[in-house]
């Protein structure tokens, strides 16, 4: 299951997924995107695996997708949404262990999981707005579902990050914990998890996960908006301007 940018092995009844890109903050092409999806599927069908973990190595979690001065790539839009699902279907209990920023794609990839360890200073930003572009991967639906319409809106209209410690006060994430104890916090809540009832886990997520988020209605809206916008100047410009790492000039056009 392991391929070079994304490392997947079988500790006991751990399951432990590793976004391995560092250099990048592990942004996600793709390929990363499928590798991850197919890890979660094999893993929740592995019966000796009771709890999957999923993370990133290095200073971040997911820094979301790369980016040229050309604009984004739309592959990661298909990619990033079939791994939401893969996450949000899994039968078996799925903890994003978020020790560093989680940027586009790698919020509602972790907002997916079924409970967010996340250190008190990483940062979670929606960041598409800068680029003129607007939240995918299900963010709409399942940023909302956790902290209501209003902060929703802000997060995704300012593009503003948002540390661990306030992530966990708005209800974003489950808990925060300072960083020199992320590490042990994070093996406590893993073994948790592989001793718990996995049958209720199953039931319990499947029943709240229906009655919260109507992931399909989002993903189809994110599809549809973020494709006309792909193609407008104010993302061409958003793009040039964020690698350039200067202000963008919009236009409405």
């Amino acid at each position: 299951m392991s391929s070079a940018r994304v490392r997947v092995e079988a500790d006991g009844a751990i399951g432990r997924i590793t976004l391995d890109a560092p250099e990048r903050l592990n942004a996600v092409d793709p390929e990363m995107c499928d590798a991850v999806t197919a890890a979660v599927r094999s893993l929740d069908e592995d019966p000796s695996v009771r709890v999957i973990a999923l993370t990133g190595q290095g200073r971040g979690f997911c820094s979301g997708a790369p980016l040229t001065a050309e604009g984004a790539s739309m592959g990661v839009l298909e990619a990033g949404a079939e791994l939401v699902r893969a996450l949000l279907a899994s039968r078996t209990p799925v903890v994003a262990l978020v020790h560093g920023v989680a940027a586009g794609i790698g919020v509602p990839m972790a907002l997916a999981c079924d409970y967010v360890l996340a250190a008190e200073e990483a940062p979670f930003v929606l960041a598409f707005s800068r680029i003129g572009l607007m939240p995918d991967g299900g963010s709409t639906a399942l940023v909302a579902a956790a902290v209501g319409r209003a902060r929703a809106m802000r997060l995704a209209l300012t593009g503003e990050a948002l540390d661990g410690r306030t992530a966990a006060a708005w209800g974003l994430v489950a808990e925060a914990v300072p960083g020199e104890g992320f590490e042990a916090r994070a093996e406590e809540l893993l073994a948790a998890f592989a001793t718990g009832p996995t049958l209720a886990y199953a039931e319990t997520k499947a029943a709240v996960n229906a009655a919260s988020v109507d992931v399909e209605a989002a993903l189809a809206l994110e599809d549809a908006g973020q494709r006309a916008l792909a193609v407008t100047e104010d993302h061409r410009e958003g793009a040039a301007a964020f690698v350039g790492k200067r202000r963008p000039e919009f236009r409405a056009r």
